[in-house]
Order: structure tokens, then C-alpha cells, then sequence
């Protein structure tokens, strides 16, 4: 896949952030979870304890109540077989003593009242409903203890009470005996009993029966229920039905039963939420330093690796001048900074290896190419001596050996390639007096030169393939004579050579035939061995450029950068 087309991951320190925050984030949801689960369990828990303590407390209350009104009811019955002024003078001792006992009555076995004994209330003489005598009861048991009632014998006095009677043997007018006993004391008791806020307990029988209910004027009005028939079927024990928690324990000696109603949203939920407040405040301050500390991790780990990556930058956009600075950092880091040291190190050794192998090849295609324009130009030169010597021009000939010989000394030049400005003119100038002997001054020439460019340095032998062509091709097919300007100037940080001819000129196809002609041709070997020459050298920015119109004439433009003689070998 191409780098450009390549998905791009986010940055290491916004992964690492992210992965340090999702993997607490993860851990504090499932811890947290798990917490509020276990939590939540024990605060179930906890409030069916409550509640179960709870009811036992008022169990044992109760059971406490219910033994007192048995001792009492001992005492009572064993009256019964005392004389009458002496059962009289205890029963009002005992309800001196007992303030809780409301009133001793007698009853014969219809329920119709014999004695009744009470301190400072006589009964009325017409009882509409006696509350404290229940007739069915008393017809299948030999005891019993009614539900909390009003008492409803007395004029202008209605305690709350509840009523024990025991069945008196062997009496012919009074067949049962039974005590009203107040029951505000254990009624109070039971309604300050409180499981949480809302919570509560009451009095059932075995039946379901409700015997007290600390809301029993709402349950009477009908405006609240309890499902007494389904309670009644369990036993004793703690009950969790939806919402309701239901603590249900059993008085000893006695049908009645406690019952404990609590809330779960009131003992559990309120409790598991403000524990789960807590919880989510402990997870975003958990959830804070680890964001924290993962970022404080990631500046730590991608600092370094941003540093290393950007040295990598620097080094692949210019590679010859990077200087590494190692990067510290973690041992991992530092391993990697190490290894990417070595490797810049040698990768500049190979680029130089390289480079100078470039220079050696470099420098053996120019001594091939310049071995390609020296015979070329010797075999023309030579032709043009012999020709002489056959004319019989010896003086003429004698001249050309000793400008040739002046050109062959320049072009040797020590075996440099590069030669000043200055010499690579003379050199072209013995060049040109030698073809005007040969074309018999056919063509004339003129020399333009920047007096500032003759220090530079060029290519040797660069305008003599140029000149050649420009004779041969250019000049040599006119009637009239020919002129060759040759020019150097500067043009910002380059040289410019131009060499124009007044003569027949080329199209387009000539021009790029002669720019490309191979080795081995003809013509024009000369002008594409210096433009290939130009760019070994200098790079492809550089080398020829021909504007020819036909018969109107040719300019060669070369171009060079501008080379003094300390600069030589950088190039």
C-alpha cells in the first residue's frame, strides 16, 4: 500500500491517553459494578437483620405484656374463691397495684354481667354492646383474648383495652372471669417502633387477624390494606417480596404474631445511591489522575519518539549535512536512538562511497567523450593541413601546425577538465585562424567577452565542436562570406556562451537530430558530445540550447554555472 493511500494511526500519546483511560474506565465500571452489587446485597442484607431485630424486640415486649396479663389472670381466678369482702378488698388492692387493669368483670354463660370491679367507674345499668364479652369465643374455648377494643361499660370512660377471660369451673352464677387491660402502654410501644423512615410493625393473630396496627384508624377507613391472609400463611422469618421487606416472628404463649413491614427504596436504594455518588465521585478522581498519569506517561515515551521521528525527517530532507544528537529517554528509547545513529552513520559513509564512485565514473565518461571529440577534430584538422601541403601552401600549412600545436596544448591542460574562460577563447581563436586558412577566409569572426567571466572556469574544448558545426553546415554551403559572432556574458549566477552564424540555417528536425545524434555518425557527434558533457558535469539544468530559422542563421546557447578555480574540485 502507498504511503499515501496508508491509514494513519493516531499519535502515540493520544493512544496511550486513550488506552490508560479506557482500561480504567473499564476496570472502574466493573469494579464499581461489582461494589454496588455486593453492596447493595449487604444493605439488603443488613435491613432484613433490622428489621428481624426489630420485631424480636417488640416480640419479646409483647410476650412480656401477654405473661403479666397470664400472672395477673392467675391472681384473678384464685380470688374468685375468696369470701366476698375479702375478693373484694383484693381485687381493689390489685387495681391499686396493677393501673394497667382496667376493670375485673364476671360473666354468666350468656355474657351477661355479674360484678365488675374498677376504681372510681361504675357500669352502666343498660349495656347496649359489651365489647370485652365475645359470646363465640366463649363458646368454643375455655379462654380467650380479644383484639384492642374500647372498653363500652362505663359511662363518660372509654379506654382502649384488650380483654382476657378465663372460663371460672364449678360456678353456678359467674362462668367467666376477664380482665380489661389498658393497651396504650404496648400500644404506644409498637407505634414508636419505626424500620427506617417509613417502616413499621403490628399484632396478628394466626388467623390474620389484625390485633393492633399503629395506622388502624387507615386501615379501618379502608384508605390502607395489609395482606394479613397471605402473611398468615408464612412462617416466622424474614421476607423479601418486590420492594417489601417482611420480618414476621411469633410471640411465645400466645397466638399473636409481630409483624415488621419495611422498604427496600428507603433502607437499600437510598443508601445504595448516595454510596453510588460516592463511588462515581472516587471514579472521576480515579479516572483524573489516570488520564493524568497517562499523559504524563505519553509526554514522557512520545517526546522522545516525536524528537527521534523528527531527526528521521531531517536526516531523509538533507542526509549529507545532518548532524544526529542522540535522544534520552526510556532504555527502549535510547536503543532505538542508538541504532538510528549507527545507521545515519552508515548511510553517510555509503552516500559518500557513492558519491565519489559517481565522481570516478563521472570523470571516466568525460575522458571517454573528450577521447570522442580529439580524434574527431584531429582526422578534420589534419585533412585541412594535407589539403594545404597538396596546394602547395607550405608557409600556410607550417602555421596551422604551430596554431594546432597551441590548440592541442590547451586542450591537454594538465589533464583537467576545467580550464579559465580565458584559455578555452585562445583555444577557439586558434581554432578559427585555423579554418580560415582551410576555407580560404570565407568567413570573418568577432569576440565579445565580460573581461569579469575570463577568470571563471568552463569546459574544455566547449566551443570548438560549436564553431566546427557552425562552419561546416552554416557557413560552408553560402556563396557570399559568413560571420560567426561568439559571446560571454553573465546572466545572474550562470555563464552564458552564444555562438550565432549568419548562415543557411535548420529546422526543427535538424536542430533535434544534431542534439541527438549518436555515436557514430557523421555529423554532428561535436554539439551532442558537449551538451552531454555539460550535463554529467554540471547537472541537467545546464548545456545547449540552438534557435535556428533557415536562411537566416543559427544561435548555440551554453549555459554554465559560474566556477572559480577553488571550487574546482566540488565539482
Amino acid at each position: 500500500m502507498s504511503p499515501a493511500r496508508r491509514r494513519r494511526l493516531p499519535r502515540l500519546w493520544v493512544m496511550l491517553v486513550g488506552m490508560v483511560a479506557g482500561v480504567t474506565a473499564v476496570v472502574l465500571f466493573a469494579v464499581s459494578t461489582f461494589f454496588i452489587a455486593q453492596y447493595r446485597a449487604g444493605m439488603i442484607q443488613s435491613a432484613r437483620t433490622a428489621s428481624a431485630q426489630a420485631c424480636n424486640q417488640v416480640a419479646v415486649t409483647v410476650a412480656r405484656y401477654v405473661r403479666d396479663m397470664n400472672e395477673v389472670m392467675d391472681l384473678v381466678q384464685t380470688s374468685m374463691e375468696y369470701e366476698g369482702a375479702d375478693r373484694d378488698e383484693f381485687l381493689r388492692d390489685l387495681l391499686r397495684v396493677r393501673s394497667d387493669v382496667v376493670a375485673v368483670t364476671t360473666y354468666t354463660e350468656n355474657g351477661d354481667l355479674v360484678d365488675c370491679w374498677s376504681l372510681d367507674h361504675e357500669p352502666r345499668d343498660q349495656i347496649l354492646q359489651n365489647l370485652s364479652f365475645d359470646a363465640e369465643s366463649a363458646a368454643s374455648a375455655d379462654s380467650y383474648v380479644t383484639p384492642p377494643h374500647v372498653e363500652t361499660i362505663f359511662e363518660s370512660y372509654y379506654p382502649w383495652v384488650v380483654t382476657m377471660a378465663n372460663r371460672l369451673p364449678g360456678k353456678e352464677t359467674a362462668a367467666w372471669v376477664s380482665l380489661d387491660l389498658s393497651f396504650s402502654t404496648i400500644s404506644e410501644y409498637i407505634s414508636n417502633v419505626g424500620i427506617g423512615a417509613h417502616g413499621y410493625c403490628f399484632l396478628m393473630d394466626r388467623d390474620g387477624n389484625v390485633v393492633y396496627h399503629p395506622q388502624q384508624q387507615l386501615i379501618y377507613s379502608g384508605l390502607k390494606s395489609e395482606d394479613t391472609a397471605h402473611l398468615a400463611e408464612l412462617p416466622d422469618g424474614v421476607w423479601t417480596e418486590k420492594t417489601v421487606i417482611y420480618s414476621i416472628t411469633g410471640i411465645e404463649d400466645s397466638t399473636w404474631r409481630v409483624v415488621g413491614v419495611s422498604y427496600v427504596d428507603e433502607l437499600v436504594d437510598l443508601s445504595v445511591k448516595a454510596m453510588l455518588r460516592i463511588c462515581l465521585g472516587v471514579a472521576a478522581t480515579v479516572l483524573a489522575a489516570a488520564l493524568g498519569t497517562g499523559w504524563v506517561l505519553s509526554r514522557i515515551l512520545s517526546r522522545p519518539l516525536a524528537a527521534l521521528a523528527s531527526a528521521m525527517e531531517r536526516f531523509e530532507q538533507d542526509a549529507d549535512h545532518f548532524a544526529y544528537e542522540p535522544v534520552s529517554g526510556t532504555r527502549e528509547v535510547e536503543e532505538l536512538s542508538d541504532s538510528f545513529g549507527h545507521m545515519v552513520h552508515r548511510i553517510q559513509h555509503l552516500m559518500a562511497t557513492v558519491r565519489e564512485e559517481e565522481v570516478n565514473l563521472r570523470k571516466t565518461e568525460l575522458k571517454a567523450l573528450q577521447a570522442q571529440i580529439n580524434p574527431h577534430f584531429l582526422y578534420n584538422t589534419l585533412d585541412s593541413i594535407a589539403w594545404m601541403c597538396e596546394q602547395g601552401r607550405n608557409a600556410d600549412a607550417v602555421n596551422m601546425v604551430h596554431a594546432l600545436a597551441r590548440l592541442f596544448r590547451i586542450s591537454i591542460s594538465k589533464g583537467h577538465e576545467l580550464i579559465p574562460i580565458r584559455k578555452e577563447l585562445e583555444h577557439a581563436e586558434s581554432y578559427l585562424q585555423i579554418q580560415k586558412y582551410r576555407y580560404k577566409n570565407q568567413f570573418t569572426y568577432d569576440f565579445k567577452v565580460d573581461e569579469s567571466c575570463l577568470d571563471c572556469l568552463c569546459n574544455k574544448i566547449t566551443l570548438q565542436p560549436i564553431l566546427e558545426n557552425a562552419i561546416a553546415h552554416g557557413l560552408d554551403l553560402m556563396v557570399e562570406p559568413g560571420h560567426i559572432d561568439v559571446e560571454v556574458c553573465r546572466d545572474g549566477k550562470d555563464i552564458l556562451f552564444r555562438v550565432q552564424d549568419d548562415g543557411v540555417g535548420m529546422d526543427e528536425e535538424q536542430v533535434r537530430h544534431i542534439l541527438h545524434s549518436e555515436p557514430g555518425d557523421r555529423t554532428g557527434i561535436g554539439i551532442k558530445n558537449v551538451n552531454d558533457r555539460l550535463r554529467i558535469y554540471f547537472g541537467e539544468g545546464y548545456g545547449l540550447r540552438i534557435e535556428s530559422e533557415p536562411d537566416e542563421g543559427t544561435c548555440v546557447e551554453i549555459r554554465m554555472p559560474q566556477v572559480r578555480e577553488g571550487e574546482y574540485e566540488t565539482k
